[in-house]
């Protein structure tokens, strides 16, 4: 099946949070988290080595929501319930509909750090790939160096499959592992 021919909600929640795709508008809050947060996406994210403009930050938005509409790639917004107020950026990457098969990445909004914010979206983003798009595999991937984020897989249940040693380069061009954590369907 083509894949975009599949209807799924674009939104969904969990405890505090609605968990939703990107819309035109979105910019100026992911401009605002994204500064706020900055340096500590610097350490980690390869896209986050120069501070955008607004401008850039609404292009992100709107290019993310091709995306999704595409079904390529379903970055989602993580906002706390009620609010227009953003805690963080989650999704599901690196696609692979013929499994399907999906990566969740994550990043948290400095001033909501260490709140279980991102455990909390990403267990409701692992519940809606497998039980709401048929998900076989779900992994998480991430630098055994960010500890934060090394953390939230294990909590989940996740099983980690393996270190990919010297695997690509940190945003400083240094080279770096990667650790695989994955759950399949019969664990979830």
């Amino acid at each position: 099946m083509d894949a975009l021919l599949l209807d799924f909600p674009e939104s969904f929640e969990s405890d505090r949070l609605t968990i939703r795709a990107p819309r035109p508008g979105d910019g100026p809050e992911i401009h605002t988290a994204v500064r706020e947060t900055f340096d500590d996406l610097k350490a980690w994210m390869p896209w986050a080595q120069q501070m955008p403009t607004l401008e850039e930050s609404e292009a992100v938005v709107r290019r993310a929501q091709c995306q999704f509409l595409a079904r390529e790639d379903l970055t989602l917004f993580l906002f706390l319930k009620g609010a227009d107020t953003l805690v963080g950026a989650s999704g599901l990457h690196r696609i692979n509909w013929d499994i399907p098969k999906f990566e969740i990445g994550y990043w948290c909004r400095k001033r909501f750090q260490g709140q279980g914010y991102i455990t909390e979206s990403t267990e409701a983003i692992a519940k809606f790939a497998f039980e709401t798009l048929g998900a076989k595999r779900v992994e998480i991937r991430c630098d055994p160096k960010n500890v934060r984020s090394r953390f939230i897989p294990d909590r989940l249940g996740f099983k980690l499959e393996g270190t990919l040693r010297n695997e690509s380069l940190s945003p400083s061009g240094e080279l770096r592992d990667t650790l695989v954590f994955a759950k399949i369907k019969c664990d979830a």
